[in-house]
């Protein structure tokens, strides 16, 4: 019985800290990216989370690019991004609660991209 109540417990508690994770991802996000030549792009994004559904807004030149396919799951998340050109950029990204901060990861044109960005108070 003890085994069962304590397994109970840590469930909760897991299941508790996984939905504050995701609903800590929701918010506005700024940062930056190196290209190959070694110059800075500003990156920021907006997101929103509705369950393990990800929205939300991506923009580093240009106009803001929507989100596509965004899910998560617990700290983890994924979406998509087309360019203006059509061209389909995979995110892959990890939300860090103990920094509130989002590392990033995507392929564009060849060349792979890695973004740590911090909440955007603005």
């Amino acid at each position: 019985m003890k085994r069962k109540t304590l397994i109970t417990g840590a469930l909760l508690c897991f299941v508790t800290v996984v939905f504050a994770a995701v609903a800590g991802l929701s918010g506005k996000w700024k940062g930056a990216v190196k290209d190959p030549e070694g110059n800075d792009h500003s990156l920021h994004l907006v997101f929103t989370v509705d369950g393990d559904k990800l929205t939300g807004t991506a923009q580093a030149e240009g106009d803001p690019l929507n989100i596509q396919d965004g899910s998560v799951a617990g700290d983890e998340f994924k979406f998509k991004v087309v360019d203006p050109e059509g061209t389909e950029i995979p995110v892959y990204g990890k939300y860090i609660a103990a920094g509130d901060s989002v590392s990033l990861n995507f392929e564009e044109n060849g060349a792979k991209f890695h973004a740590t960005l911090v909440r955007d108070d603005k």
